[in-house]
């Protein structure tokens, strides 16, 4: 390493008392400096002229520097051999790639058989190649100075597991920030999830809190905010929103400013909010559950985190809202707003698609597309290629919503599987229909005989009433109780043939049957033995 240059305070004093007489020696105990450095620096400013001359007109350190320069050479740095060396090259491309020391260590280890260096040694490489490179302008972090209302950072922070009333048990558990820009008003609250209803819904909290919206919000990368971003610095083309985002941003007038990917920085003022709501509130915090947490949270925003003075603005952030920036803040819309959450989803082989675990039924020529669900508190509507397909009422009860009409025309009634539904209808054919399906259902007291009824009955609607009685009589005579047998009876024509006549014979007056034997004769007839002859 080189050797380090004196300070160049030291230097002009180290002129003036060698101006007003004083000796070396004299001089090194004053300037606590070694002789050999002070007899290196006093023959070096001799040789330029400057230990000569007024005590009251001493030079400047930019003379003093010139003349060092050009009469003392600069020091060697000295040459230390690394393990890290020969991989050198690819250092400097994860230094300007952004590859951490620890994730660049980890790869070389896993892929390179003769890598020997250490995490520390990676580190020290990063640390020349950064003083090699010098400072970039990427490197400077701008201070931005945003007027009264005008931005406002959100972002969540996770607080560890607290417990939850409705599930019974301890969950997860999140802190939703906003802080305003200007004043650093902050409005705070405890959630169990990041889920795009949630997200949506503690915006409407914030901005009823605060009376008003920022003009402009700063969002995370949340995949609740957005779903995609390709946020370089000069382009901004590829940024998608979340469809829901933006509804809210068009309900409130607020334009919406994501951070670029793995850039905390870009949104410093809620990432301290966050940090300092976990250490300051959470850390010194008995919590019981998130009912609780969330009273005990809004009290200290108001009493700690409002009244404290902020090391930035020097002001209130509370006070300082107050006088300056409540006023400043867009008005709220005179309606509320009503949540909205888009989906996309994909349309499943039985004409439904899933939305928070219920069905929900479109028309079944779009099975296997993509399309997208918007739902509100009361209602769920499917959209495809920019048109609405379907509308249903949001359920709150039940697994599935279906419109027959959705469905295909032929196959629609094929979804009701009890047997009441297909009885009804074969009565609503006739009587004979009716006890002949309910044959039908009685035929066999193991096996289900609910598809055969289906297609009897469908079948059997596509005739005329008084073809579809006769052709039940005739099965039903005949005890035919499928449906290849009563679809070959109305093929055949065979429903317009008479059923044959069968004769009774009154046996009121018959004293006994011509072949009938009584019990008693029976009993008295005489049995062959197995061994006896014929």
């Amino acid at each position: 390493m080189s050797a380090k240059r004196v300070e160049m305070d030291r230097l002009i004093e180290l002129v003036r008392l060698h101006r007003m007489g004083e000796g070396s020696r004299e001089v090194c105990r004053l300037l606590a400096m070694s002789p050999k450095t002070e007899l290196r620096y006093r023959s070096a400013l001799r040789t330029a002229g400057l230990l000569d001359g007024p005590v009251d007109a001493l030079p400047d350190s930019e003379a003093i520097g010139t003349a060092l320069s050009s009469v003392l050479p600069a020091g060697k740095t000295r040459e230390v051999k690394s393990s890290v060396d020969r991989w050198m090259d690819e250092i400097r491309g994860a230094v300007d790639g952004g590859v951490r020391p620890k994730a660049l260590c980890d790869r070389l280890v896993r892929t390179e058989n003769g890598f020997r260096g250490s995490y520390q040694a990676i580190k020290r490489a990063y640390a020349r190649v950064a003083r090699a490179r010098g400072v970039q302008a990427e490197d400077v972090v701008i201070p931005v100075e945003t007027p009264a209302g005008e931005v406002g950072q959100v972002d969540f922070g996770y607080v560890g597991r607290l417990f939850d009333p409705e599930a019974g048990r301890l969950r997860k558990a999140w802190v939703f920030l906003l802080v305003l820009g200007f004043s650093r008003h902050m409005f705070a609250q405890v959630v169990f999830d990041q889920k795009t209803a949630t997200w949506i819904q503690l915006h409407v909290d914030a901005f009823s809190y605060l009376g008003g919206v920022p003009r402009v919000i700063v969002p995370d990368n949340l995949k609740a905010a957005v779903v995609r971003t390709a946020f370089g610095l000069t382009d901004r083309s590829k940024l998608a929103l979340n469809r829901s985002y933006r509804e809210l941003a068009r309900f409130y007038r607020f334009k919406i400013d994501p951070t670029p990917p793995r850039s905390p920085k870009k949104k410093g003022k809620v990432e301290s909010g966050v940090r300092y709501v976990k250490q300051n509130f959470f850390a010194s915090t008995e919590l019981e559950d998130i009912d609780h947490a969330n009273r005990e949270l809004a009290d200290w925003v108001e009493k700690t985190a409002g009244r404290r003075t902020h090391g930035t603005t020097g002001r209130q952030p509370l006070a300082y809202f107050l006088e300056e920036e409540s006023q400043a803040l867009t008005p709220l819309p005179v309606n509320r707003f009503e949540v909205v959450v888009w989906k996309i989803a994909k349309v499943h082989r039985d004409s439904h698609v899933e939305f928070e675990r219920r069905l929900y039924s479109v028309p079944w020529r779009h099975v296997g597309q993509q399309v997208l669900i918007r739902a509100t508190k009361s209602s769920v509507e499917i959209h495809a290629d920019n048109t609405r397909i379907a509308t249903h009422e949001r359920l709150t009860r039940g697994r599935r919503s279906t419109h027959e009409r959705h469905l295909p025309e032929h196959r629609v009634d094929l979804r009701h599987r009890c047997e009441g539904y297909w009885l009804e209808r074969a009565d609503r054919i006739g009587d004979d229909v009716g006890r002949y399906v309910r044959a039908v259902f009685e035929s066999d007291d193991v096996l289900s005989k609910l598809r055969d009824a289906q297609a009897i009955v469908s079948l059997l609607e596509g005739y005329p009433p008084h073809r579809a009685a006769r052709a039940a009589q005739r099965a039903l005579y005949y005890g035919n109780f499928t449906y290849q047998g009563i679809r070959r009876i109305l093929r055949n024509a065979l429903n317009l043939r008479e059923l044959p006549t069968v004769l009774v014979q009154d046996q009121s007056g018959i004293e006994q049957p011509r072949f009938a034997r009584s019990v008693h004769e029976l009993l008295a007839t005489k049995l062959e033995l197995p061994n006896e002859p014929n």
